[in-house]
């Protein structure tokens, strides 16, 4: 037994929400729900998926889009976010979920993480990663071999710094010395574009 990955593409600017499965109990973590829509919903109910909880690499509008019809739909889901992305979870200002889907979407964690902190789901061991400077509370969940990138890591690219919380320096701080210090064969799923792997883009990747 292990993990199932799904990887779904959507919302208004094409941002990427992730399923995992531990196969072993079928609990179940959607990374970064920017949309919710009836492929997500078939995949949880084919792999007969516990959803346990909603994990945010950040709180931009486009990754949190989803959020309020899944909490209408699934009870007992708990959000989990970094402790300093608290700022733009609670102010639409600052998430531009209106300017994205027309509605203000303002939202509390129910559980705060740290650099260092893990998550047990099911069997699987999810261990985040602060990587601020695309947002103050920007993380990556590193799941075995695999880590989940959000808008930090992108293939080729880097996550944009001109938004409020931005900071070139802090952005690339964050990959050269954190998710750079991953092993080459770790797989990379961003949270928008193609997915890649530490070693391509330590070696192809011209911001850094």
């Amino acid at each position: 037994m292990g993990k199932k990955i799904f990887e779904f593409e959507g919302g208004p600017i094409g941002e990427n929400a992730y399923l995992i499965v531990d196969e072993a109990t079928k609990e179940t973590a959607i990374i970064d729900p920017g949309f919710f829509d009836e492929r997500i919903e078939k995949a949880i109910k084919d792999n007969e998926s516990k959803l346990k909880y909603i994990i945010l690499t950040h709180g931009h509008g486009d990754h949190i889009g989803g959020i309020p019809r899944i909490l209408k739909k699934y009870d007992d889901v708990l959000i989990v976010a970094h402790k300093e992305e608290a700022e733009m979870l609670r102010s639409s200002k600052i998430n531009c979920s209106k300017e994205i889907f027309g509605k203000a979407i303002e939202l509390e964690a129910d559980i705060w993480v740290e650099e260092s902190d893990s998550l047990k789901l099911g069997e699987l061991e999810l261990k985040f990663i602060h990587t601020p400077g695309h947002s103050n509370g920007g993380m990556c969940i590193l799941l075995d071999d695999v880590v989940f990138s959000g808008d930090t890591l992108f293939k080729m690219s880097i996550g944009r710094t001109d938004f409020p919380q931005g900071s070139m320096t802090k952005i690339i701080k964050s990959i050269k010395e954190k998710l750079f210090k991953l092993p080459d064969n770790t797989k990379v799923y961003p949270g928008h574009m193609d997915s890649t792997d530490i070693g391509y883009e330590k070696r192809n990747n011209p911001f850094v």
